[in-house]
């Protein structure tokens, strides 16, 4: 099978819409943009407290200002109350993390948005 031909199957394998995601992704959990802030911020801290003054990348920084624009929780508890509510769902966890991220406000919009 040729190079283009692998990578078409693989492309065809993948699909978030269908909840089809390549074998990494089977252990691995998704994760809330403010999840992600939490960590970065984090990240930071550590890296501003080090006696060595490392400069973090560029796409680190905007990646820390796109969470902080787009996190929609601001601490742990409500983080993990919002999971424990999607779980109870019996959602994927992609789907899962979608709706929390996205916070649509009605049912048809998490469809619209969410096909799977």
């Amino acid at each position: 099978m040729t190079a283009v031909r692998k990578q078409i199957k693989l492309e065809e394998d993948e699909d978030a819409a269908q909840l089809k995601f390549p074998s990494e992704f089977k252990t691995a959990d998704a994760l809330l943009i403010s999840e992600v802030h939490m960590l970065l911020k984090v990240r930071k801290e550590q890296n501003e407290e080090m006696d060595e003054d490392q400069e973090l990348s560029a796409v680190f920084n905007k990646t820390l200002e796109y969470t902080e624009k787009f996190s929609f929780y601001q601490n742990r508890e409500t983080i993990k109350a919002v999971r424990e509510n999607l779980q109870s769902k019996n959602l994927h966890k992609f789907e899962a993390a979608c709706l929390a991220n996205l916070c649509p406000d009605n049912y048809e919009e998490a469809k619209a948005l969410i096909p799977s």
